[in-house]
């Protein structure tokens, strides 16, 4: 077993409470992120899961997950693709408008980051509400390319994120 097997990234989770607002238990990521076996534990652990299996693309939606998206595509062997917030990509974008809880929001991809055929991983570090993650989703689909799955590091179950992306397979390392 490597020294990597071992590490149980839980241990780098920071609980913050009355984050961002009172009442709310924060899972902070940043420990984990400062603590370069830990984080390797993570991309070597997202990767296995996921070896085998025909991607194209690994995409992730700004910000945090692109802190995961890239270095677990690069462990796969395939491309990046940035899901972003509207006027932050420089070429042609296709674009997707979501419900939030109080309003709405955005997110683009350039026009040519995937296409009819493909495979993508879609990527995040929080599974929370969902809502994120299947405007992602949807904006995929929208391109003609096919989700693999969507993967996360952390998963807040109480918050039934995953019945958000029905019928999508859903893949987390951390559920609480």
């Amino acid at each position: 077993m490597s020294a990597l097997a071992s590490i149980d990234p839980r241990d780098w989770i920071r609980d913050v409470p009355d984050f961002p607002k009172p009442g709310i238990l924060f899972k902070d990521i940043t420990p984990l992120l400062g603590e370069p076996k830990a984080f390797r534990a993570v991309i070597d652990r997202l990767a296995e899961q996921f070896a085998g299996r025909k991607i194209d693309a690994v995409a992730a939606a700004e910000a945090r997950g692109f802190i995961f998206g890239a270095p677990l595509a690069l462990a796969l062997g395939v491309g990046f693709v940035p899901i972003r917030k509207p006027g932050k990509l420089p070429y042609q974008t296709v674009s997707l408008e979501y419900a939030l809880e109080y309003g709405t929001d955005r997110l683009e991809m350039h026009n040519d980051a995937v296409g009819p055929g493909q495979r993508i991983l879609l990527l995040d570090d929080v599974l929370a509400t969902g809502g994120t993650m299947r405007a992602c989703r949807d904006l995929v689909q929208r391109t003609g390319a096919e989700v693999v799955a969507c993967a996360f590091v952390v998963e807040l179950s109480f918050l039934k994120g995953r019945e958000m992306l029905k019928p999508c397979e859903v893949s987390s390392l951390i559920i609480y």
